[in-house]
């Protein structure tokens, strides 16, 4: 085990890691708006009072907020966080209102509003296919290296040699596949589908469960067959097949975090396990400890969480407002000003609850609770 990175490295890894993320997330909102003509009021990092800023030629107020935990791009004709315009909107002049946002088509709108999380996925992608021209990509197969004694795989029939074709229906191609499969799936029954010696067979497991102590002393509960991998292959990657492997690590990281999401709606997964900006700056110092790859890595996955959760069909989040554009769609008629502010009100109100839950969730994390508990007892 190392040492845990101090109070300022972590601090600065945070803002290495959210900073840019928010600033990229909120410019594909910028670039797309002003890509259709909209006039842009302000672009802020950060929530609440302004610290420091700048106003452009085009009248743009660029700041920084003292809360960074988000940001925003304020459109011209945005009167509210529900994007609806008041009554002094219809005043304007016709070429100022022409340039609001309430005014472009609704499929101009959801670009606009879309154009954010797709920029993380497309950074993800970036950094991903970087990270594996540079490094190449793992290829170990899904082959039965070793066999813990007592384990799952064991129990199940499982010998070295034998090559694991898919778990629970879901096809594996590499040794990693299996790993990120099982990782969340502690005690659920799988069938595994393998061959030995060219013949097809399968065979039924629950997947064990095992607590494991990271080199920073965090403590995880996660899903193991027993399965030790075979001899590591890495395979080099051309520079013109980078963004294809992107894709592909984008694609599988974006899955298993759906895949963490349902199981934790439906109970499988603690909802303690549930984390929110305390564990994810503990982690941002963590892995800036163990490298700038590392940090990066750790980058793209926080990416791909950010563009994913953005576009949950939740009011006040952007997959809120492609909900209701879609509504507005297929009614071909705007939604009810009444029904978008309830809705945006009950959106606020379910992630102010859910920034309160995971933040107490991340002080039950650091021991917070306990120490608390040792005191008054």
């Amino acid at each position: 085990m190392i040492d845990s990175p101090g109070v300022l490295m972590t601090v600065l890894a945070f803002l290495l890691v959210l900073g840019p993320l928010v600033f990229v997330h909120e410019l594909g909102h910028y670039l797309a708006g002003r890509w259709f003509g909209v006039g842009v009021e302000a672009f802020s990092i950060g929530f609440g009072h302004e610290v420091a800023g700048f106003t452009d030629r085009r009248g743009t107020r660029w700041k920084f907020g003292w809360l960074p935990l988000g940001g925003y791009v304020r459109f011209a004709g945005d009167m509210n966080p529900a994007s609806q315009p008041d009554a002094a909107w219809l005043q304007l002049p016709a070429k100022e209102r022409a340039r609001t946002f309430q005014a472009k088509p609704l499929w101009q709108r959801a670009i606009i509003v879309a154009a954010g999380p797709a920029i993380n996925f497309v950074l993800a992608v970036a950094i991903l296919g970087g990270l594996a021209a540079t490094y190449g990509i793992d290829r170990t197969p899904a082959q039965v290296g070793s066999i813990v004694a007592g384990s799952p795989a064991e129990r199940a029939g499982l010998l070295p040699g034998d090559t694991v074709i898919a778990l629970g229906g879901r096809s594996v191609d590499t040794y990693r596949d299996m790993l990120l499969f099982t990782l969340i799936r502690a005690n659920e029954p799988v069938r595994i589908d393998y061959e030995r010696g060219g013949i097809a067979r399968s065979t039924d497991a629950t997947i064990g469960a095992v607590t494991e102590r990271d080199r920073f002393g965090n403590i995880h509960r996660i899903g193991r067959l027993g399965i030790g991998p075979p001899q590591p292959v890495f395979a080099p990657v051309p520079l013109w097949q980078a963004p294809v492997e992107g894709v592909v690590m984008t694609g599988n990281i974006l899955r298993s975090t759906v895949d963490g999401l349902v199981r934790i709606v439906t109970g499988r997964i603690p909802a303690s396990e549930m984390g929110g900006p305390l564990r994810i700056a503990k982690a941002s110092g963590e892995q800036l400890s163990l490298g700038l790859p590392a940090l990066i890595t750790f980058i793209a996955f926080v990416s791909i969480n950010l563009g994913f959760i953005n576009l949950l069909p939740v009011p006040m989040l952007d997959g809120g407002h492609l909900m209701f554009y879609a509504i507005e769609g297929v009614k071909r008629g705007p939604v009810r000003p009444q029904t978008m502010e309830w809705a945006f009100r009950g959106g606020l109100a379910l992630l102010l609850a859910l920034m309160v839950f995971v933040t107490m969730n991340d002080l039950g994390a650091f021991g917070v609770w306990r120490g608390l508990a040792g005191l008054i007892g």
